[in-house]
């Protein structure tokens, strides 16, 4: 699969399109308890060659969380370049997610990701199509293609979840 920073965006959708976009990251956190219930800690907490945990994944969203709001603060202020997210990810190699639990995971994760959804429904639909730089792909972006942006990445760590549960060796899938 292609690396989240090699991705590149085209932003087009309509600013009007907005309820569709936030629906689709409404529904992360339910996709993500579907995949991960009834799952071994073993296989939850499983490093593939030594990448992320299905937990450090989840963990991850968590984290970017504060990313999510502070760029809608960036926004209103009308800042000319969004905030910069850290691509070294320290917060989430620092944080241990696989010393938590998977309920206390995925509660955190649905806590602020409803904080961030509620937020965005707060905002005057005129505000949707609202522009700043993105600093690392160097292009306007909106905050309708800021919010598709974050259901894209979303999507990219739901993928990578999947392909854990699905390669994982044998003795790890069971339970």
């Amino acid at each position: 699969m292609l690396k989240w920073e090699n991705r590149r965006f085209s932003f087009d959708l309509p600013p009007e399109m907005h309820p569709v976009v936030l629906e689709r990251i409404r529904g992360t956190s339910a996709r993500i308890q579907e995949m991960v219930q009834n799952k071994p800690h073993e296989l939850l907490e499983y490093k593939p060659l030594g990448e992320w945990s299905i937990k450090e994944h989840i963990g991850h969203l968590t984290d970017l969380e504060e990313l999510h709001e502070g760029r809608i603060d960036d926004f209103l202020e009308g800042v000319k370049t969004l905030r910069a997210a850290d691509m070294e990810n320290n917060k989430t190699n620092a944080a241990n997610h696989n010393k938590k639990s998977i309920e206390e995971l995925l509660s955190d994760f649905r806590f602020q990701r409803n904080i961030f959804i509620e937020r965005l429904y707060s905002i005057e639909p005129n505000f949707w199509g609202q522009a700043s730089l993105h600093p690392r792909l160097g292009k306007p972006m909106r905050v309708i293609d800021m919010v598709v942006f974050v259901a894209e990445h979303d999507d990219y760590h739901l993928a990578l979840i999947r392909e854990i549960l699905r390669s994982a060796p044998g003795n790890l899938k069971k339970h």
